[in-house]
């Protein structure tokens, strides 16, 4: 039987920033999960959806944990490709996202994002959400 990875459901394009940078002149950890959550909320535009829609709908989704592997870094002016993959686990949405460096193709960061949902307040199982993004599950 063989493993394939699916391929990324959305890609963008950032660019670091100069106050994105610490002491060392490479991009603080920090930033990372910024990005991460850039490419997150496009993602969410591009399927037609926002988060403001969805909280018009009763429907926060909101990250229960992240773990992030840092892999290379970035300086000021490079840019990144950042990319995601999506599915669901039950009441779970996970992101698998990772940022390459644009020029050089580098990875840069591995992270699993992983979302519930509240509904209207409460903990749900994430009809709603699967229901936004059908087409990417």
């Amino acid at each position: 039987m063989s493993h394939t990875t699916p391929p990324y459901c959305f890609e963008t394009t950032i660019k670091v920033r100069d106050y994105e940078t610490d002491s060392q002149g490479i991009v603080n950890n920090a930033n990372y999960l910024h990005y991460l959550e850039i490419t997150r909320h496009e993602f969410c535009e591009e399927a037609g959806t926002s988060f403001a829609v969805m909280q018009a709908r009763g429907l926060d989704p909101v990250v229960r944990k992240v773990e992030i592997e840092y892999l290379n870094s970035l300086r000021p002016g490079d840019s990144m490709r950042s990319c995601l993959r999506f599915r669901r686990e039950g009441a779970r949405f996970v992101f698998d996202q990772h940022i390459f460096n644009a020029a050089t193709g580098e990875p840069v960061v591995r992270a699993v994002v992983t979302v519930v949902c509240l509904e209207h307040g409460r903990l749900s199982r994430g009809d709603m959400l699967a229901e936004a993004f059908e087409k990417y599950l």
